[in-house]
């Protein structure tokens, strides 16, 4: 049986990404991304995509992203790191990357 407490776990459990609010107040989804082509070290990166839903939770409409938080010789190994971090991992995750945001000058 597997833990919901990780990102993985709960996916598996409960066939769906988990939700979270932010501390910006917004309601999130967590993915895993991981990158399509290995770096120049032969290394995939994985990080979280986090998926920001509208007031009444119908249709995304922004998003954030960890990141890197994992690497691995197959795009599979990556995903595993990411996937074996705690939901409370994630949720840090989330909030450092609305506070990063917030920091960002927009063009």
């Amino acid at each position: 049986m597997s833990d919901d407490s990780t990102l993985g776990g709960y996916l598996e459990i409960h066939s769906r990404p988990p939700a979270f609010e932010g501390s910006d107040g917004e309601a999130y989804s967590a993915a895993v991304f991981v990158d399509d082509q290995p770096d120049e070290n032969g290394r995939f990166g994985a990080a979280v995509l986090f998926v920001r839903w509208s007031q009444s939770g119908d249709r995304p409409v922004g998003h954030l992203e960890s990141p890197y938080l994992a690497y691995g010789g197959t795009a599979e190994e990556a995903g595993a790191g990411v996937r074996r971090l705690t939901l409370h991992e994630i949720k840090q995750q989330l909030d450092n990357a609305i506070a990063e945001s917030k920091e960002r000058t927009d063009w």
